[in-house]
């Protein structure tokens, strides 16, 4: 059996499909993203007769009714949208959603005596010599003979008639230009579909999972399939223009009146922007908490109706899967569960969005939350649970790299045990002596500022309300937000100056922190006992040259919020490796204290 099918078909058939439902597009790449120009473009290579590259559609498989009978599957559009959009763009005269969510028209005009394009403007229009609209020539009001002797007499061509004609027969004639056309199998997993696309597709662009799922969802319009696409495609583009709402709902006027319009509405008024999530991640969060699973591509053979026993294809099983798949996206952008689980990323110190690097280790807190708070375990459990597991992924890199086998086992036996108690079965396996002792130690060697180890550092900074180094009140958690000066304690150009040049030496972690600007400046290149000596002297006197300390108990306070050994107070050149080795432990310390506490 053939996995797929090459052949050729009419402009015309496709945007017959598309007209007649046979045919889905995803609206997965909405807004249109393709500028006039290129819209252009491709007419021109239409009229020409150059090939536009193939379009590859997959088949839907069919599915067993509840009366025994089959349902034959619908085409999706994997790869052409924007070329099939910008056909009906430019030859049906469709209005198009631009990237501001505006509703506009690209129309593109046409010269007949040179053959040539162009995208409309109000000079073209005024222009007698332009056809500023191709559409008008597709509809079905266009008369060719009448069209063609007014054209003349308007720009003095009598006698050029017959070639004024075969231009536009030619133009005409782009409605029946045949496209290359690859089908796809309904046989075919995701997996081999993406592999097939990525060879096909000359621009190497790679699909996910998350694309197939959006395509398969959008396309089942029976059980509110677009509902849903809507309710995860506008919530996520709130998050980044919110000033885009007005035009998303003046243009969808539909959805607009819903009450899944209404469920995330409060998005464009939120101001967070820790947790911002793409569709990638709010089908990944509700379907691993739904339906307890990690795998998107399950996610859309359950949405095919798939009995994993049988290797049917069901209509019951299908609509439960969108049933559940909406409730769980319904969840998701709950405005109190969302606000609930931002807060409980704020009690664990993450206050900017560039300490927890990791989408994946948020994406399963989130999903994790859900989880729980549908068992009904007690609130200051799933706080507690949520916090330790979200440090813990980071601290371990849990979810790095391909995560849907991990989401998949652990949210099972999270299901399956008492919350605590599997967190404390990891713990003991993930976070044992030899971790903080050794593998976290290691981890704090390197010299990349969005070190996961350092990132948790800091958050156990904030979470403990510690203070800059040096400083007398200006806390961590105001510097980061702020976009304070991460500071070398051995200032870098000093190493340098000593013969430290390689970056993963000044650049370690443990040689950082957080500290004012001015504080910064004024430490300059000068060696750590150099400018600690200056701090225990203002002690002494009324000049405060460093953040303000003024008392030695304070002092030793804030090098214990910093963990910076006191023996820096005497250490220069000599004294670095050292420093970096007692730093390394103090953080470790610190850490490991900070994720016990939560």
């Amino acid at each position: 059996m053939s996995q797929f099918d090459v052949y050729n078909t009419q402009v015309k058939n496709i945007m017959g499909w598309i007209h007649s439902d046979e045919i889905a597009i995803p609206e997965i790449q909405r807004p249109f993203v393709w500028k006039g120009t290129k819209v252009r473009d491709l007419v021109d290579s239409l009229y020409k007769g150059y090939p536009v590259g193939y379009l590859i559609i997959w088949k839907n498989p069919d599915v067993v009714l509840k009366d025994g009978t089959l349902s034959k599957g619908k085409k999706i559009l994997i790869d052409g949208q924007q070329r099939i959009t910008a056909i009906e763009a430019a030859l049906a005269g469709h209005p198009i959603i631009d990237k501001n969510y505006q509703k506009r028209r690209i129309k593109i005009a046409f010269h007949p005596m040179e053959e040539k394009f162009e995208v409309s403007n109000a000079a073209i229009v005024k222009n007698s010599e332009w056809i500023s609209d191709i559409s008008e020539i597709f509809s079905e009001n266009y008369s060719e003979w009448s069209f063609i002797s007014e054209y003349c007499k308007k720009n003095d061509l009598v006698g050029e008639e017959d070639k004024v004609a075969k231009r536009m027969s030619k133009l005409d004639a782009i409605k029946n230009i045949n496209l290359g056309v690859i089908e796809l199998s309904d046989s075919l997993s995701i997996e081999e579909v993406t592999e097939i696309f990525i060879r096909i597709n000359s621009q190497g662009v790679v699909l996910s999972s998350a694309d197939f799922a959006m395509s398969k969802i959008s396309s089942d319009s029976m059980f509110g399939g677009p509902i849903i696409r809507k309710m995860i495609e506008y919530f996520c583009h709130f998050w980044q223009r919110p000033m885009d709402y007005e035009a998303i709902i003046s243009n969808d006027k539909e959805f607009s009146v819903m009450d899944e319009s209404r469920k995330i509405k409060w998005a464009i008024y939120d101001k967070q922007d820790i947790y911002l999530p793409s569709y990638s991640d709010v089908l990944r969060v509700a379907f691993t908490y739904k339906f307890k699973r990690g795998k998107i591509s399950d996610l859309v053979s359950l949405l095919s109706g798939r009995d994993f026993e049988t290797r049917e294809n069901k209509q019951a099983i299908a609509e439960q899967s969108f049933k559940k798949l909406k409730e769980g996206v319904e969840d998701y952008v709950n405005e109190t569960n969302f606000k609930r689980f931002i807060m409980i990323l704020h009690s664990a110190g993450v206050v900017d969005k560039s300490l927890v690097r990791s989408q994946n280790a948020l994406n399963f807190a989130y999903a994790l939350y859900l989880s729980l708070r549908a068992d009904k375990v007690e609130p200051h459990i799933i706080e507690k649970v949520v916090r330790k597991w979200l440090v813990l992924c980071i601290l371990t890199s849990r979810y790095s790299g391909s995560p849907e086998s991990r989401f998949e086992y652990d949210i099972r036996r999270f299901d399956k045990y008492d919350p605590e108690v599997y967190l404390q079965r990891i713990e003991e396996g993930e976070l044992s002596e030899a971790f903080w002792k050794n593998v976290l130690q290691s981890n704090l060697m390197y010299s990349v500022r969005s070190n996961p180890s350092f990132n948790v550092y800091i958050m156990a900074q904030i979470k403990n309300g510690a203070r800059g180094f040096l400083s007398k009140q200006i806390e961590v958690k105001s510097l980061v937000e702020e976009r304070g000066d991460i500071h070398h304690v051995f200032p870098k150009n000093y190493l340098k100056r000593y013969g430290i040049t390689n970056k993963n030496d000044y650049n370690q972690v443990a040689n950082y922190v957080y500290t004012q600007s001015e504080i910064n400046v004024r430490i300059g290149d000068k060696a750590p006992h150099n400018y600690m000596q200056q701090i225990l002297d203002q002690m002494h006197d009324d000049k405060q040259i460093y953040g303000g300390i003024d008392d030695i108990d304070d002092l030793r306070a804030n090098l214990r919020e910093n963990a910076i050994p006191e023996e820096i107070v005497d250490m220069d050149i000599n004294d670095y490796h050292r420093f970096l080795e007692l730093r390394r432990d103090k953080m470790s310390e610190y850490i490991r204290e900070y994720y016990f506490s939560l």
